[in-house]
């Protein structure tokens, strides 16, 4: 756990200084805290948290290196894309956690104009229907039940159940990020939600390779 904790402690540190050079005259409009700008930031890094936690859980119980691989990548890239996260509320002025907003508000705002100039997307309600429990705050991410059981489970189990919670979690990533892409404005931000569509797209495609060669798959369709 204390290696987590450095990691991102390291990437959020990083990355302040590298998000400053985000602005300039031709920077977007500061977000404001109820913005879908800043609920991304706070809602995303959180659940970035969690996979780098599962990522190092499962890098102490197994020995597979395709999974160990698999497993680092990810913790290194969604740890520094967390640091960008926590970069951007800070150079925004705004607060990493908000009390009384719910996860995930800020993707039910109603936007009728793209930035781009003038798509009606109506309004959004990506994962209205999620119920926050047992430390499951988001689509996609893994209850405190599961998190003790992956930290229990050695060897191919432990490679299964980190795939197949990991596959979910990607799920709920893609969700979130997508509405960014929608609903951010132009610029960094936006760009890096599209590149974590991608990015975990892909990765859900390479776990389920994985998944079968383990005579498994996905919990979900």
């Amino acid at each position: 756990m204390t290696a987590v904790v450095l990691a991102l402690v390291f990437a959020g540190t990083a990355a302040v200084a590298s998000a400053g050079r985000d602005g300039g005259p031709a920077a977007p409009r500061t977000p404001t805290a109820d913005s879908a700008d800043a609920g991304f930031a706070r809602d995303m890094a959180v659940h970035h948290q969690q996979a780098v936690e599962m990522s190092f859980i499962v890098r102490d119980s197994t020995d597979d290196e395709e999974v160990r691989r698999l497993a680092y990548d990810i913790a290194n890239t969604q740890a520094n894309q967390r640091g960008m996260l926590l970069g951007w509320l800070d150079m925004w002025g705004l607060p990493k956690v908000e009390s009384g907003r719910e996860p995930m508000a800020w993707m039910s705002m109603d936007k009728t104009m793209d930035h781009g100039g003038g798509m009606d997307m109506g309004s959004m309600d990506h994962g209205a229907g999620h119920q926050a429990q047992d430390g499951s705050l988001m689509p996609g991410m893994a209850t405190k039940t599961e998190l003790d059981q992956l930290r229990e489970a050695r060897g191919k189990a432990a490679e299964v159940l980190y795939l197949q919670l990991m596959t979910d979690h990607h799920k709920g990533g893609v969700e979130m990020a997508q509405g960014c892409v929608q609903l951010c404005v132009p610029g960094t931000e936006k760009d890096l939600a599209e590149g974590m569509v991608a990015a975990q797209q892909s990765e859900m495609a390479l776990m389920a390779d994985l998944l079968a060669a383990r005579g498994a798959k996905p919990r979900t369709a």
